[in-house]
């Protein structure tokens, strides 16, 4: 199509300002909404130009004359100005482009660019999501997915190809993020999004449409776009298989450097204890600073982990399949066990079912020499970690309870049976119970249980002689305590 047959459309009352018509004769190739002062390295030959004229400021010449030169080396087809933000469409603006040979054409205010969108998309496209795809019939323009392989080909990450390739459809607000809701890009239109707030969008309207690319279920990629009708389906189909081209790509590093991690995890876990210097050239090798401090994790999935972890942001790790270590930066002041309890529901609600989804902490190692200490009191934390407390850290370690947590079931039993012997579940494990709770009183527990003192008497001896413990005893008052913990 062509900038006329824009021009001729009564729905629309754009207003030609200038340009000549072998000018406005020109194909167009896609359209390009944006406010930047130099917005060259967006645009392409043909395309479409749309703005509010938000960068303008009236004085100041030389940024019309900018911005228009921009579009011209770029070969655009014409620049639509928006007459909203200023009331009119600035001469200067006008007088840039006649200079520059750039057609201008005015935007009403009653006339949105998304309506402009539309209007060039149905007319040189038309409803592609209803052809039939068995042979390549795209919606994206050839000049548009040439622009974008070339992007992915030469390593761009996900922000600049989500930005470029909705730039092309106007002001389309998009979001690129994960199953667990961390966003990887969005638009510059697009307000940030906390990660709960994504998740609990997913059932509001929108489009969301999965990134085709192998990952695990806690980072698998959607793009998203609030307004369901702000693009053509096929034209946000094809911008997903973009993106899961380049997720394709990055899954090669990302297996690299997961590679990487369980070396590391491998010599932490080696018997014996590896040298210094080799721990030291393994923690190089994963990219963390020298010297530390770090933090060990220990975890049922590295793949929620490493999620977990990128949902911190800005933290340097390396992970491999159950056991990760972290660069706790002193600077940062980041509180990690907080931080993770926070997202672990995100991670949970991915998790396939019947999946145990636990994280143990281990303390802060000041160097690579503590590592072990810390590796081993992160995998105490882990078998202490359950579904009411799934994430657990070594720094909440201190109370009995806590402790006897991460003691595995079946050596808990066995010392609950061992230590209270042939009290059984009666009445005399529960007057041992009051007891203990009312500081081995007799007269708070004869009252809590209203019972005689005398009564009390009888049912303590009787727990010491079955027992074999002296309650006048604390280690004894211990065992048996600890004892109707572990049972």
């Amino acid at each position: 199509m062509h900038v006329l047959d824009l021009l001729q459309s009564d729905d629309l009352g754009l207003t030609l300002l200038w340009g000549e018509e072998t000018l406005l004769g020109h194909e167009v190739s896609g359209v390009t909404s944006t406010d930047l002062e130099d917005p060259g390295r967006f645009l392409g030959p043909g395309d479409l130009v749309l703005s509010g004229l938000v960068w303008w400021a009236d004085g100041e010449p030389a940024k019309a004359d900018r911005f228009v030169g921009a579009l011209a080396d770029a070969g655009a087809s014409a620049l639509l100005a928006g007459e909203e933000t200023h009331g009119r469409v600035p001469e200067e603006v006008v007088a840039a482009c006649r200079a520059r040979r750039v057609p201008i054409v005015a935007v009403p205010a009653q006339t949105s660019f998304r309506a402009v969108t539309e209007a060039v998309y149905l007319r040189q496209w038309g409803d592609l999501s209803r052809r039939p795809t068995r042979n390549p019939v795209f919606a994206l323009p050839e000049n548009v997915r040439g622009d974008l392989s070339r992007l992915v080909e030469s390593g761009a990450g996900p922000a600049e190809l989500l930005e470029r390739a909705c730039g092309y459809l106007g002001r389309v607000s998009g979001y690129l993020l994960t199953a667990s809701g961390r966003t990887v890009a969005r638009t510059p239109s697009a307000p940030a999004i906390t990660a709960q707030q994504a998740v609990a969008s997913g059932a509001r309207a929108g489009l969301w449409l999965r990134v085709e690319a192998e990952s695990s279920p806690y980072d698998a990629w959607q793009l998203h776009v609030p307004d369901p009708d702000a693009a053509p389906p096929r034209v946000l189909h094809e911008i997903a298989e973009v993106l899961a081209r380049h997720r394709d790509g990055r899954r090669r590093r990302d297996e690299a450097r997961r590679a990487v991690g369980e070396e590391l995890a491998g010599l932490l876990s080696a018997e014996p204890a590896p040298e210094p210097a080799a721990l030291e050239e393994a923690l190089a090798a994963a990219g963390l600073p020298p010297g530390g401090p770090y933090r060990v994790l220990a975890t049922t999935s590295g793949d929620a982990l490493a999620e977990a972890l990128e949902h911190l942001g800005g933290v340097r790790y390396a992970v491999g399949r159950s056991i990760a270590v972290l660069y706790e930066d002193p600077g940062a002041g980041r509180d990690v066990v907080g931080g993770l309890r926070a997202v672990w529901p995100l991670l949970r609600a991915c998790a396939p079912p019947e999946t145990e989804l636990h994280l143990g902490v281990g303390a802060v190692a000041a160097g690579a020499e503590a590592l072990r200490a810390s590796l081993v009191q992160a995998r105490f934390a882990l078998t202490a970690a359950d579904e009411t407390v799934p994430v657990r850290g070594t720094e909440h370690l201190d109370t009995l309870g806590e402790l006897l947590a991460g003691v595995p079931q079946e050596v808990r039993s066995l010392f609950a049976s061992r230590t209270l012997g042939e009290l059984g579940d009666g009445m005399l494990r529960e007057t041992l119970e009051v007891f203990l709770a009312n500081n081995c009183s007799w007269a708070r527990t004869a009252e809590a249980m209203h019972l005689h003192v005398n009564t009390v008497h009888y049912r303590i001896e009787r727990v010491e002689t079955l027992t074999g413990r002296d309650l006048s005893r604390l280690d004894h008052k211990l065992d048996l305590y600890a004892a109707l913990r572990c049972g």
